[in-house]
């Protein structure tokens, strides 16, 4: 029986700095089968070149990340469609399981994402957050699912370019999909200085009204969420990481004020416009 293709799409800006990783580790992939479309939102750096020299396809394309992916989907040619990051380092199995989840009947599957906890404060402080939201039904979002099942729900809503991978987890649970999850992982490696996550956090801050508006989800108002109190996990993070719990709070009362505050003042320039 021959392998089913997997569509890896991969949305660049300015990406020169991590893209060679993240392709790096999609060539170590167990599973060969696999086809690397990068969608690129008119870089001004190396990143279009890069991307050729690892043997993808290359299109530009904009103005933001949920029409480069929806433009990558109908590019590509594979039955299964995995949407990833080009900061990303994706483990040599994820491809695989992916597949293998999808060939027991699931439609979509969930690949584990943590940060890389060793570049500084905010990221140890997301690396553990993100450990908390593993496996927790609230804040994840499936990023392989079978082509049908994404053009089915409507792909991305190129409305929103914040939260736009939990808007269409929403819409594929609503229809009816299986959704299944898998043990292998990504790792963030291009993590936020603290001014990143102020600059970020007040242009996404922008957009993300529109899918709060749209679902009107609680659990992702707030600026901690219930799954950081899972049973246990203050207790690990206490013996890790005794003063995690303090700068946590802090960095995601930055995060969620600067947000606020850009709902207010919405940002026009791009942070990822920067070479």
């Amino acid at each position: 029986m021959a392998q089913r293709l997997v569509s890896v799409i991969i949305h660049t800006k300015n990406s020169s700095k991590t893209l060679p990783i993240t392709l790096k580790s999609l060539g170590g992939q167990t599973y060969r089968n696999i086809e690397i479309v990068v969608v690129d939102n008119y870089s001004r750096d190396t990143t279009v070149e890069i991307a050729l020299k690892y043997g993808a396809r290359v299109y530009r394309w904009g103005p933001e990340r949920s029409a480069q992916m929806n433009f990558g989907a109908r590019a590509s040619k594979g039955d299964i469609l995995y949407f990833t990051n080009s900061d990303f380092w994706i483990h040599p199995r994820v491809v695989e399981d992916c597949v293998e989840k999808i060939n027991e009947g699931f439609d979509a599957v969930v690949v584990p994402n943590i940060s890389n906890p060793r570049v500084g404060l905010v990221a140890r402080a997301r690396y553990f957050v993100r450990l908390s939201y593993l496996y927790s039904g609230v804040y994840e979002a499936a990023r392989c699912m079978t082509r049908d099942l994404f053009f089915k729900v409507g792909g991305f809503d190129e409305r929103l370019y914040s939260n736009e991978e939990y808007d269409l987890h929403q819409r594929i649970i609503r229809s009816g999909a299986r959704v299944g999850y898998i043990k292998s992982f990504e790792i963030h490696i291009d993590e936020y200085t603290f001014r990143d996550l102020v600059v970020k956090s007040l242009y996404y801050g922008g957009n993300a009204i529109n899918y709060f508006r749209k679902w009107r989800n609680p659990m992702h108002m707030t600026p901690v969420r219930p799954a950081f109190f899972r049973k246990g996990f203050l207790s690990f993070l206490g013996r890790r990481w005794p003063i995690g719990i303090y700068l946590i709070l802090l960095f995601k009362l930055v995060q969620f004020g600067m947000a606020g505050l850009g709902t207010l003042l919405p940002m026009s320039v791009n942070p990822y416009d920067k070479v």
